[in-house]
This record gives structure tokens, sequence and C-alpha cells, in this order.
């Protein structure tokens, strides 16, 4: 019997002391968020859709508001997924509470509005301003 075969068979109870140790996609560290003012203004629309022109660079709102979404492995994440500064981790990563993340459920989930591209916000920004291309 193949080895897999057997470890699927485990019922082993998923908790938030264990479950980064099933986590094989390290998904918390290859990304970052900021948060930023609502955006109101054509003015602000146009700041986002330079911001979202560049790389890995996505937008979304959900209920706590606005926020970039950053694209960006860790650097210190290693190839088995495990963190290669643990002990010295800033106090951010220390606090992180993976209660509920995106082991559970993708975060996109969560999303009221999400931006993956210039066009898909460019468009949003047309419909949302009736006088956009002026």
């Amino acid at each position: 019997m193949p080895r897999q075969d057997a470890i699927s068979r485990i019922k082993v109870e998923i908790t938030p002391e264990n479950k980064c140790g099933f986590c094989t996609n390290s998904l918390c560290c290859t990304y970052f968020t900021q948060e930023i003012e609502t955006p109101r203004s054509k003015y602000d629309f146009e700041h986002l859709l330079w911001q979202i022109s560049h790389q890995n660079v996505n937008i979304y709102k959900d209920e706590d508001g606005w926020c970039l979404l950053m694209r960006n492995r860790c650097t210190h994440l290693q190839s088995d997924g495990r963190c290669g500064i643990y002990e010295r981790r800033p106090e951010i990563c220390r606090e992180y509470d993976n209660d509920f993340c995106e082991f559970d459920e993708p975060a996109e989930e969560g999303f009221e509005l999400f931006f993956d591209s210039y066009d898909a916000l460019h468009q949003y920004c047309r419909k949302r301003f009736k006088h956009w291309e002026r």
C-alpha cells in the first residue's frame, strides 16, 4: 500500500496549533496587504490605476475597507514552507491569528470588490464615474 494512502486514512484534528504544518503552500507568507483610504474621487482612482499597473499588485475591498494586496513571497520562507527566522520573526508574524485563514477558505471569498488588473479597475471606474473619459 502506498504511504500516501495510509496517511490519508489517518484522522487528525486540525487545530490552530498544528494547522500551519498542513498548509503546503505557506499562503500567508506569499503576500502582504496595506490598508488604504477609501477612494472617492477620480484622482484617488487614477492613483489606484497607477498602483495596479505594477506587477503582483491587486486591490480589494472587504468589510474592513480598501487594501492593496502585494503578492510577494517572504524572503525568509524556506523551500519546505517553514520560516527561516522563526525565533527572530517580526512581531506582526508572531501575532498572526490562524484561527480562520487561507487554509480554511480563500481570502477572496470575503472580498466585496476585487481588482486583479488595470483593465478590471478601469472598467469599474468607467461605471462609477459617468464622465470618466473626460
